[in-house]
């Protein structure tokens, strides 16, 4: 049987479908629909389905309690930062061997470890920045693919709107052939 890939809370479908292309039976799991396709994408608790029938979880917890970037409104939001903490807690309790957790710096870093990569979107084709923290775990570190020019922080000047989060929160083209070229075969 061929490598088994779960992203969880990925609604743009983007690492999934790039390991699709290559072959894996990856699929997506989000509490929302699909952007890209629904056929390999399940809507729910991805907590339901991190089990061990998958080879690699890649997750992207939701970062509006994580993100230092937020760290002025911290006070005001103890409850739902405890609760984020316990759903990576609970990621990185899953009975899965070769695990990436994706976030902005956050909390993370200090309530449960510290990120074994720091990645840019610049070295893997976009001429943008945007501080990526991987925290991994029988995976290898990504090795950048395009190192190019530009380091535009257009992520930071979004308007805010009801969208938003949702594209600040997509993964770069590019990070996610990385992901699905250099872990398909992680052994």
């Amino acid at each position: 049987m061929g490598l088994r890939v779960l992203v969880v809370c990925e609604f743009s479908g983007i690492v999934r479908d790039a390991f699709r292309a290559r072959g894996v039976d990856a699929w997506s799991c989000d509490l929302l629909a699909s952007e890209s396709e629904n056929e390999h994408h399940i809507i729910g608790d991805a907590r339901n389905w991190m089990d061990n029938r998958w080879d690699i979880l890649i997750a992207h917890p939701p970062c509006t309690h994580l993100a230092v970037s937020g760290a002025r409104w911290f006070k005001d939001k103890r409850k739902e930062q405890k609760e984020a903490l316990d759903f990576v807690r609970a990621i990185f309790a899953a009975p899965i061997a070769m695990k990436c957790v994706e976030n902005p710096v956050s909390i993370i870093s200090s309530q449960i470890r510290k990120p074994d990569q720091i990645i840019q979107p610049w070295q893997f084709g976009h001429g943008e920045t945007k501080t990526t923290c991987l925290w991994l775990e029988g995976l290898p570190k990504l090795t950048p693919t395009k190192i190019v020019e530009g380091r535009e922080a257009k992520i930071h000047r979004m308007l805010p709107g009801a969208d938003g989060w949702k594209n600040r929160s997509r993964t770069y083209a590019g990070i996610a052939q990385a992901m699905a070229s250099q872990w398909r075969n992680p052994k």
